[in-house]
């Protein structure tokens, strides 16, 4: 409102509502109200889809507990249910202790992204995870203790625990357990936003929960026996089909049902592959670790305008983007899911073919944080699920992103390190110039030379060439175009009519 009074700096606790109203006895009835919330006429104020996405991710706030007595009143407007309080668990097998200390800050980092709020976090040393639960007897009677005095109602553990640890666990701690491997279904699950993406984290979810459902137990009957309603009669009498079973079983149809909707999408997805590959346009993706800015890396270098937060795999939903080089050539350019230490299989194998992008790309972007503690653990781990879906073989440009937080000397022994690598600041656009050239130099060019006389009625032939090929000279004479580079095989057949050597 126009007319809102300024509070006056005299006010006191008794201060009435006749008094509120003479301080807007004043007030102009004809001040033209103001719009909130609109913008401008200049497009360039439109909000981005991803802008509008992070207002709805954002749209209630978390506060740290789920009590209701607010000491401020405006806190009213800004809250958001913590679902739970966490206690985080990791066994430290290898590696130094600074390993064991970045592993589960990123746990902390997972749990917060999923929406709760750690509370304590403890590690313990052995040469491998206690087979019946995690971590040592002594431990876990110890973390019973902790649970009990923090008021915690979950427990997390670093890693992806067997049926029978994780059940073991939650009898002795009275608690929720979840492992690494359920905490990012979770995530996946808030974050997926396409039909596919959608299908592919249920179908990861149900593949992890067939193996760990818990029923009423091998012996009881939940369908028919005795003497049962319906006149089963002579043959029906028995113990039946478990509710375990039944569950099972369920799952187990959902699952087909799911795969065969993917294989439907993975057509989709593959004809327009397969319609790019025929134009023999290259193919750029993006790849590398959650939060290493690649969202923010594809909106500086194509203008996307998808969704960036500083958040574990805040996007899922792959984007691919239309762009041509400084010289004219189209090429694509696709932004992909982020990958994480022992990522798991069921997601692998879920988000097989949107992951297949990153195999049949001509060039891999490989985006790593460098102002994250472990930055070589990064490319390595990204570099083995390269190895899993058959990507290993592709050309590969390291960009080392967040340089203006990053450490300098960190920068510089990444650059030694990788030397086909270049360094930029996606939130500043430092460097981005610099990748760019790296990325047109990498992109294959095309095979075929040729020279040819166009006449000036094919303007559309220069156009392709512009789009598809690469132009060394260009002359206009009184004949026709001359040009003379290198094209696809495709575009050099319906130059083939116009070549010097033709005329």
């Amino acid at each position: 409102m126009t007319n809102r009074p300024e509070p006056r700096p005299d006010a006191s606790p008794d201060f009435t509502l006749d008094d509120e109203l003479e301080v807007t006895a004043d007030w102009d009835p004809d001040d033209e109200p103001v719009e909130i919330g609109v913008t401008g006429d200049d497009p360039e104020d439109d909000p981005t889809i991803g802008a509008m996405e992070l207002a709805e991710r954002h749209a209630l706030r978390r506060v740290a507990s789920l009590r209701t007595e607010l000491e401020d009143i405006t806190e009213v407007e800004y809250r958001q249910l913590r679902l739970e309080r966490v206690v985080l668990v990791g066994v430290w097998t290898s590696g130094s202790s600074t390993d064991a200390d970045n592993s589960m800050a990123e746990l902390a980092l997972l749990a917060e992204t999923a929406g709760s709020e750690v509370l304590e976090a403890i590690y313990q040393r052995r040469q491998a995870p206690d087979p019946a639960t995690y971590i040592g007897r002594g431990k876990v009677e110890a973390l019973g203790e902790i649970v009990q005095v923090t008021g915690a109602d979950t427990v997390i553990c670093d890693g992806e625990l067997a049926p029978s640890q994780l059940r073991n666990l939650e009898d002795r701690l009275k608690v929720k357990v979840v492992d690494r491997t359920a905490l990012i279904l979770d995530i996946f699950a808030q974050h997926a936003k396409s039909k596919e993406g959608q299908a592919q984290v249920e179908l990861a979810q149900l593949n992890y929960m067939k193996q760990r459902l818990r029923g009423w137990g091998g012996n009881l009957s939940r369908q028919v026996g005795g003497r049962v309603a319906g006149g089963a009669g002579i043959g029906g009498r028995g113990p039946g089909e478990t509710k375990i079973e039944t569950d099972r079983r369920r799952i187990n149809n959902r699952i087909a049902k799911l795969r065969r909707e993917l294989g439907e999408m993975k057509g989709t997805r593959d004809t327009k592959r397969a319609s790019r590959q025929r134009h023999e346009i290259p193919a750029v993706a993006i790849a590398g670790y959650t939060n290493a800015g690649k969202s923010s890396l594809l909106n500086r270098l194509t203008g996307a305008g998808v969704l960036v937060e500083d958040a574990l795999f805040a996007t899922l939903d792959p984007t691919t983007r239309r762009t041509t080089t400084s010289d004219g050539r189209v090429y694509t350019m696709s932004d992909t899911v982020g990958f994480v230490r022992h990522l798991p299989h069921q997601l692998v194998e879920a988000f097989r073919s949107t992951l297949e992008e990153v195999a049949d790309a001509d060039l891999v972007v490989h985006v790593v944080d460098g102002s994250h503690p472990d930055p070589e653990g990064q490319l390595s781990a990204v570099r083995e699920v390269f190895a899993e879906i058959g990507a290993a073989d592709v050309p590969e440009l390291v960009v080392i992103n967040k340089i203006d937080a990053a450490d300098p000397l960190v920068v510089q022994r990444l650059l030694r390190t990788e030397p086909h690598s270049v360094a930029v600041s996606a939130r500043t656009g430092q460097g981005i110039a610099e990748a760019l050239a790296a990325v047109e130099a990498d992109l294959p060019r095309p095979a075929v030379a040729f020279e040819v006389l166009l006449p000036y009625s094919r303007g559309d032939l220069v156009n392709k060439i512009h789009q598809q090929g690469e132009i060394d000279t260009l002359e206009h004479t009184a004949d026709g175009t001359l040009v003379k580079g290198r094209a696809t095989g495709a575009l050099a057949g319906e130059l083939e009519p116009y070549s010097i050597a033709a005329v």
